[in-house]
């Protein structure tokens, strides 16, 4: 189906961590904090390897400059700038490319989910992403046993 029109998942990333136990406990660890990112972003790069879904994980940031960084056939990370949010860069993302692309956005925030939603976008909560990663963990287990 080399057609097809991709699918998008969008991810507060800051409100998936604060979300999920394991990764609020690296992020409460001061100095390892950075490790709550980067296992959001392995997790993360298994579900879409797992899903076919185009990922793209939203954070606040602390440069200058919003900054974007794209890995080759993975999942793409935006860092807000000091100006705004990760939220706003949510809402900025979804108001342009929801009607283009089945997009779907996942954070804990109310607010945001009310606008994504009225956007068009489909929203899911951080306990739904847990349930989708776990089920794809459980089916690349299965396919590395064989079945």
């Amino acid at each position: 189906m080399p057609n097809a029109v991709p699918r998008f998942l969008i991810i507060d990333g800051h409100s998936v961590i604060h979300a999920w136990v394991d990764l609020k406990k690296l992020h409460q660890a001061g100095s390892k904090r950075y490790l709550a990112r980067e296992t959001l972003l392995k997790h993360m790069r298994l579900l879409q390897d797992m899903t076919g879904e185009r990922i793209v994980v939203v954070f606040d940031g602390t440069q200058s400059q919003t900054s974007d960084e794209r890995e080759a056939g993975g999942i793409q990370v935006f860092y807000a700038d000091t100006s705004h949010t990760a939220d706003s860069i949510v809402e900025r993302l979804t108001a342009r490319y929801a009607r283009i692309h089945p997009l779907r956005v996942c954070t804990a925030d109310s607010m945001v989910w009310e606008t994504v939603t009225a956007l068009g976008a489909s929203w899911i909560s951080p306990n739904d992403l847990r349930f989708e990663l776990d089920r794809a963990e459980r089916e690349m287990r299965k396919g590395l046993r064989g079945g």
